[in-house]
């Protein structure tokens, strides 16, 4: 049966320690996997704007001996110019993976069930897998484990936030979310992340002051105060998120050696200040660097058969 990467909540503890160990193989030895999937096609549907998603994963695929296809939002047009099961039918024929980047989660989920190819989510407003591996998979390389590490994250409940939560719970490391009230991620995600951070030992803790989420942590992590597709709601979001910022007062209330982290791109000025981006302890473009490697461990262990 084919595997989809559609959220973090479907992938085990030892799944994910297996996408690790093969991207710790992978930076190591860029040549030994140059052909691992060579003959291959990944088809990336594009109906958002991106620079790391589409480059890691086009740069990924090609140093792998793969190809990609980028098609751009008014090529597809996804669920206008063509339903979503048709698309998925029809790239199946064509493609041995497709990578999606959408706006409604509903489109990952309907494209996962008539492709008969691996789909991965590349960002949908529900989820965004990728990017929160990647994400944990740099604390690990900077601090070497994963188990009593704290990890807070600062800023709105969005889809990133949603990941870290479900990734963080299942690999056993601890995290605050700090954000404000009627900003909080998804009642029914921090439900299922306790669950699951019940098993593996992870503290989960929801905070709607950031001064406290950011108590001796290990990382602070944010995010845009509005995503694509908030635009509207831009003026009124800076009002709210004001105090919401990663800068030199979370980092006095955390570890001296707290990690900075932001998947980018960023608003300096706005979630993160200048002097927070460019500390000494950001880790933020190894950050974006290790999404590349952890995306090509994902693309071998879904797309390789």
């Amino acid at each position: 049966m084919k595997k989809d990467l559609v959220t973090i909540k479907d992938l085990s503890s030892k799944e994910i320690e297996d996408i690790f160990n093969l991207t710790d193989k992978l930076k190591v030895n860029k040549a030994k996997f140059s052909k691992v999937l060579s003959g291959k096609t990944l088809a990336l549907i594009f109906q958002k704007p991106s620079n790391r998603t589409r480059v890691s994963f086009s740069v990924g695929m090609y140093q792998l001996g793969g190809n990609s296809i980028y098609l751009a939002p008014n090529e597809i047009n996804l669920g206008v110019r063509e339903t979503v099961e048709d698309v998925a039918k029809t790239l199946s024929r064509y493609v041995d993976g497709i990578v999606l980047r959408t706006f409604e989660h509903k489109n990952v989920l309907d494209l996962a069930k008539f492709a008969t190819v691996p789909v991965i989510n590349g960002l949908s407003d529900f989820s965004h897998p990728c990017q929160a591996l990647a994400d944990v998979y740099t604390v690990k390389e900077k601090f070497k484990k994963l188990k009593g590490i704290t990890l807070a994250y600062v800023g709105d409940g969005n889809n990133v936030c949603n990941s870290l939560l479900f990734a963080c719970a299942k690999v056993g490391m601890n995290i605050h979310v700090g954000c404000p009230k009627e900003y909080e991620p998804d009642s029914q995600v921090v439900s299922d992340v306790k669950v699951i951070a019940a098993k593996s030992g992870a503290k989960v803790n929801i905070f709607n002051d950031p001064l406290q989420a950011a108590i001796d942590v290990d990382v602070l992590y944010t995010d845009v105060w509005a995503s694509m597709g908030q635009e509207e709601e831009i003026k009124v979001r800076k009002k709210i998120f004001k105090d919401y910022q990663v800068n030199s007062t979370l980092m006095k209330l955390a570890k001296k050696s707290c990690l900075i982290m932001h998947c980018l791109p960023a608003h300096r000025g706005e979630e993160i200040s200048n002097e927070a981006m460019d500390s000494p302890n950001s880790v933020v473009f190894d950050e974006a660097e290790n999404r590349m490697h952890v995306q090509k461990a994902i693309l071998i262990r879904l797309l390789k058969r």
